[in-house]
């Protein structure tokens, strides 16, 4: 439920047409109520590879990938040479959108509420609340993480149940680290990225 709850957080983030100077919560507002109603009269967005793509298009520009990688790798990052941290910021990010494709294919009518935000008006990072509500079940809180950057606002964390989705990977990349080094890292996440395309490209056939 955890994945399917993360997946949900970010297709919430899904908007190519809001301008860069949109407010944080009117952003992922808006993003969320539009991707949601896409998933729900959209049949093609239950499969995971369609839904991959629409991550790709529109997630990620909202999401400041560096950033996120950089938390997940905590300080073995500056172990990491600029060619190193480039290709580990792809990996990361294939990771993530096949990860939480795969959840998302299986959405059932969760409610997202977006809560008004509480920050300063000169504030550069800032938290926006929300909660999923399922019914019969408690909400679950969603909070993301976002800075000011010159291309507008940019999510570089979101919490499930206040678990962070960027650091529940840093335990696995430092031991990864520890055995076999920056490039036995990268090496194993690109393992895991084709094994999962393949996967993809089954679903398809």
């Amino acid at each position: 439920m955890k994945k399917i709850l993360s997946a949900l957080a970010l297709v919430a983030l899904a908007s190519s047409a809001l301008a860069q100077d949109a407010a944080p919560d009117a952003l992922v507002r808006s993003i969320t109520q539009d991707v949601l109603a896409v998933l729900k009269q959209n049949s093609s967005a239950q499969d995971p590879k369609q839904i991959a793509n629409i991550i790709e298009m529109k997630v990620l520009p909202h999401f400041e990938l560096t950033r996120m990688t950089q938390l997940a790798m905590g300080r073995n990052w500056r172990a990491a040479s600029p060619e190193q941290q480039k290709v580990l910021t792809a990996e990361f990010m294939t990771l993530l959108v096949r990860t939480y494709s795969t959840a998302l294919a299986s959405y059932r009518d969760q409610v997202i509420d977006v809560k008004p935000l509480r920050a300063a008006p000169n504030a550069t990072d800032v938290t926006v609340k929300s909660d999923v509500k399922r019914p019969g079940s408690q909400p679950i809180a969603i909070d993301y993480d976002l800075g000011r950057t010159p291309a507008g606002w940019k999510v570089y964390d979101v919490k499930v149940g206040g678990v962070s989705l960027v650091t529940t990977y840093r335990e696995t990349f430092a031991n990864e680290v520890r055995e076999n080094g920056i490039d036995g890292l990268i090496k194993s996440l690109s393992t895991k990225n084709r094994q999962s395309d393949a996967r993809f490209g089954a679903s398809k056939t």
